[in-house]
């Protein structure tokens, strides 16, 4: 099936050099909806994704690179089934949840801890009181604070406070991974060009399709300012019979919104999203925020872009009815 577009033949009037120094061409075409993914598309949750997938990978005595790699843009769901082949059908969806959570607090372990630090340490350095299970980390925890009054600016204080906020973490029951989970600043943040590009479509006209299931999705959205539109097709699904790379996730958006998916676009990162795309039948843009051009050039692709502050859309009525003018910088 091929999506409905007519691509303007590039021109050298509209050729120029974009931010990035590369020459780009413009081109203009019309959709009736818009289908995002989610991560690496709208949000950047990579580094805490790759850090859960990391821990599994440990966990199974596998290469992280290795299976950080084999997993990108593919359900979770899938991707343990592979990985932890012992788990039993039933036990799916609770690995799963885990799994999603973990992703959840590596994103939010490094703010977590500095923020409740303070609670534990006051301004003076003195530590409020405890009970005598944790008076000795508690001691701790002052000693390394108000050492940090006596230090300049640098590697001492960065260690200093690095070990108030690890002992604060022990305190609170954490285990090791989540206690090293706090050394790396891996929030997550919204992508270039997103709430412009949002805030552009009209309602009922956009919906997300990702390879997430529902904790971490909905979760990721909304730690960036991002309300889950009312079609959030997530990997949990259950009128889902595939994930990317198959199309499913994208057909049963576009069914929701109540559009043709060779009249949609889809906004895609990785390979296997933008496959699923390019499979659902819909114009398929790439961004190049979590893959090189080099990597995903090649996947079918009607369009690749540096990130989402090169799509423009425009509501417009035209002999068809009111649609979506999609303008983009390649």
């Amino acid at each position: 099936m091929q999506p409905v577009i007519s691509i303007t033949a590039p021109t050298p009037t509209n050729l120029k050099p974009n931010t990035y120094g590369r020459i780009y061409r413009t081109t203009t075409f019309f959709a009736d909806a818009a289908l995002f993914d989610m991560d690496g598309t709208l949000t950047d949750s990579i580094a805490a994704v790759e850090a859960a997938w990391s821990k599994v990978a440990r966990e199974i005595g596998e290469d992280p690179a290795f299976v950080v790699a084999a997993t990108h843009g593919k359900r979770a769901i899938d991707n343990l089934a592979r990985f932890k082949p012992h788990l039993r059908l039933h036990e799916l969806a609770a690995a799963v949840d885990e799994f999603e959570r973990s992703i959840l607090f590596y994103a939010d372990a490094h703010s977590r801890a500095r923020s409740s630090t303070p609670s534990l340490v006051s301004d003076s350095g003195s530590s409020p009181s405890s009970t005598a299970g944790n008076s000795s980390v508690s001691s701790l925890v002052s000693s390394a604070s108000a050492s940090t009054e006596q230090l300049v600016p640098g590697p001492q204080v960065e260690l200093a406070e690095g070990l108030a906020i690890a002992l604060s973490a022990q305190r609170d029951g954490w285990c090791e991974w989540q206690v090293d989970a706090t050394e790396v600043d891996r929030t997550v943040r919204i992508l270039p060009g997103v709430k412009a590009l949002l805030g552009s479509i009209p309602k009922g006209r956009y919906a997300v399709a990702t390879s997430g299931a529902k904790t971490y999705a909905h979760g990721c959205l909304e730690r960036v300012g991002i309300t889950p539109p009312a079609v959030t097709i997530t990997a949990d699904d259950p009128r889902l019979r595939a994930g990317k790379p198959a199309p499913d996730p994208f057909l049963l958006a576009a069914k929701c919104l109540g559009y043709r998916p060779s009249r949609c676009v889809v906004f895609e990162d990785s390979p296997s999203g933008i496959r699923a795309g390019v499979a659902a039948g819909a114009v398929v843009i790439a961004v190049c925020t979590s893959h090189s051009r080099e990597q995903i050039e090649e996947c079918g692709a009607h369009f690749v872009v540096e990130n989402l502050e090169d799509v423009r859309c425009e509501e417009m009525e035209t002999d068809e009815g009111l649609r979506l003018m999609f303008t983009v910088e390649h």
